[in-house]
């Protein structure tokens, strides 16, 4: 099992010569191959892209030109460019597991562009023309199970809006009740500040008791004085109605 699958690309094919090619065109794509595949392990994978497409040029149907030049893309990050190179190199495989690596590599560039799903059948591929491949069978579970999350995260969003619309909708209605219970705290403040203004004017219309001055001793003796006139005025009262009654004379 690979660690950096991503970046693993399966070996540079060596030159199988095709009999049915004139000898020279043979030799010339077969070196120009060859000084691609020295530039591809230099990592000068520009200059091996030129070597590749040159031999190519004398024989378009190389499954090592097609296959070397794909994999010269891959590592330039043209990954649709070299799907289609792998592709060819799958049409005219000189052995069986040249097809699966094939297979192999374009479910990786599938998986550079997150394209889960293409990867999955990429690798499902290469494992059926080399079922012994550990790395696509690697490499095919984690494309499932990033498909997987793919598939969840997607799901889990729609709920998110789901979710965050009802939020939006009751936080409204919440800010509608609060500015509807802030007008009605209004109104019974004004209504009790009104009650208050009117209760306070009414009290000033009505008269009030003026504080008495007067001590309390003064107050007291003011009291006696106001009760010895009193039981004077009765004395005089009851003077009036005594003395001698005047007799009626009788008519003898």
């Amino acid at each position: 099992m690979k660690k950096n699958f991503l970046h693993t690309i399966s070996f540079i094919a060596t030159v199988t010569l095709a009999t049915a090619l004139p000898a020279a065109a043979q030799e010339g794509s077969s070196k120009l191959i060859r000084q691609g595949n020295a530039q591809y392990k230099k990592q000068q994978y520009a200059d091996a892209e030129a070597s590749y497409k040159k031999a190519l040029e004398r024989n378009g149907k190389s499954m090592e030109g097609n296959f070397n030049l794909g994999n010269s893309l891959y590592e330039q990050k043209r990954y649709e460019a070299a799907r289609q190179q792998y592709a060819n190199a799958i049409k005219t495989p000189t052995r069986k597991e040249n097809a699966a690596d094939a297979s192999y590599n374009i479910g990786n560039t599938f998986m550079e562009d997150k394209k889960w799903d293409e990867s999955i059948q990429s690798y499902k591929k290469a494992l059926k023309a080399n079922p012994a491949d550990e790395q696509a069978r690697y490499n095919l579970a984690y494309a499932q199970e990033m498909l997987k999350k793919q598939q969840q995260q997607q799901g889990g969003g729609k709920d998110n809006k789901e979710q965050k619309d009802k939020d939006k909708k009751q936080d409204k209605q919440d800010q509608q009740n609060k500015d509807k219970q802030d007008k009605q705290d209004q109104k019974d403040k004004k209504d009790q500040q009104d009650q208050k203004d009117q209760k306070d004017e009414k009290e000033q219309q009505q008269p009030k008791p003026k504080p008495s001055k007067l001590s309390q001793e003064e107050a007291q003796r003011l009291l006696q004085a106001l009760a010895q006139q009193e039981k004077k005025l009765q004395e005089d009262k009851m003077k009036k109605t005594k003395g001698t009654p005047v007799g009626v004379e009788k008519d003898w």
